[in-house]
Order: structure tokens, then C-alpha cells, then sequence
């Protein structure tokens, strides 16, 4: 049995985004001195995360593989590889600062980063595939919301040293 191409793609693809993922997630402790944080009252349940990120892990995925099925030069092969993999150094490197080295400030300064990569990765796939654009979108939405938490965390519990 051949396996075509477009299949081997996704699944690199959401093997990437898993990959990404599985690394943020094993840094995110969700132990006594996160839930010793005061949160905004507006903050969602700590059950919502999972499902947001699994959600917004899934939409890059396809986005990236929607992009590459399309790319016809390796140049635009290659730009795809590049935003999406410094968009999972940053995202990586979010949950690093904030649950494992507990530096929320550290951590927001690191997030404008974070969102500037994200509007990277929404203009630098426009050209390629609108769709693929579109589907970061909420990933955009949500790095912003997280960025409004990261804020009040800081103000509700700083400074932190």
C-alpha cells in the first residue's frame, strides 16, 4: 500500500504541532505556586486551557498543511517550515518563562514576541492560502486574551524576583 503524499504531510504536520504542543504542556506546571496566584475573576477554568490550546495546536496544523499543499517553489516550502517553527520556539519558550522559571513579567515581555510571530505567520501564508490564514486567527484571538491575563497575574501578584 502507497501512502500519498498529501497524507504524509499532514501527518508531519500534526506530528509538528503535537511535538510543540507535548513540550509546552511538560512545562506547564500547574503545581502550588501557579494555584497560589491570584487570578483575575475573569480568568477561564484551568479545564478550558486544554481544549483551547488543543484546538488552536490542531487549527495551526492544518494551516501549515493547507500552506505547504500549495507552496510551489522550496523558497515558500521553506518560509512556512521558518514561521511555524519560530512561532513553536516562542510558544515553548512562553511556557518556560512562566510556569517553570515563575516569571509571569518575563514571560509577558516574551509574549509581544509570541503575537508578532503569529501576525507573521497570518501574513506570511496570505499570498499562499487565504484559508490557511484564516484558520490562525483565533490563535491570534487567544495569544491576545493570554496576553490580558499574563497582565493581570502580574498586577494581582508582583513583582516577582
Amino acid at each position: 500500500m502507497i501512502i500519498p503524499n498529501r497524507w504524509i504531510s499532514l501527518a508531519v504536520c500534526l506530528g509538528c504541532s503535537l511535538l510543540v504542543a507535548s513540550v509546552g504542556a511538560s512545562l506547564t506546571d500547574i503545581g502550588p505556586w501557579y494555584l497560589a496566584l491570584k487570578q483575575p475573576a475573569w480568568k477561564p477554568p484551568d479545564a478550558a486551557f486544554g481544549i483551547i490550546w488543543s484546538t488552536i495546536f490542531t487549527l495551526c496544523a492544518l494551516s501549515a498543511w493547507g500552506a505547504w499543499r500549495v507552496s510551489k517553489t522550496r523558497a515558500q516550502k521553506m518560509r512556512i517550515v521558518l514561521l511555524f517553527a519560530l512561532n513553536g520556539l516562542l510558544n515553548i519558550f512562553w511556557s518556560w518563562l512562566y510556569f517553570n522559571q515563575h516569571r509571569p513579567d518575563w514571560a509577558m515581555a516574551e509574549l509581544y514576541f509570541l503575537w508578532a510571530s503569529v501576525l507573521l505567520l497570518i501574513l506570511g501564508l496570505w499570498r499562499l492560502s487565504k484559508m490557511s490564514s484564516y484558520m490562525l486567527l483565533p490563535y491570534g484571538v487567544w495569544v491576545t486574551a493570554a496576553g490580558f491575563l499574563n497582565a493581570a497575574t502580574i498586577e494581582l501578584n508582583g513583582p516577582f524576583v
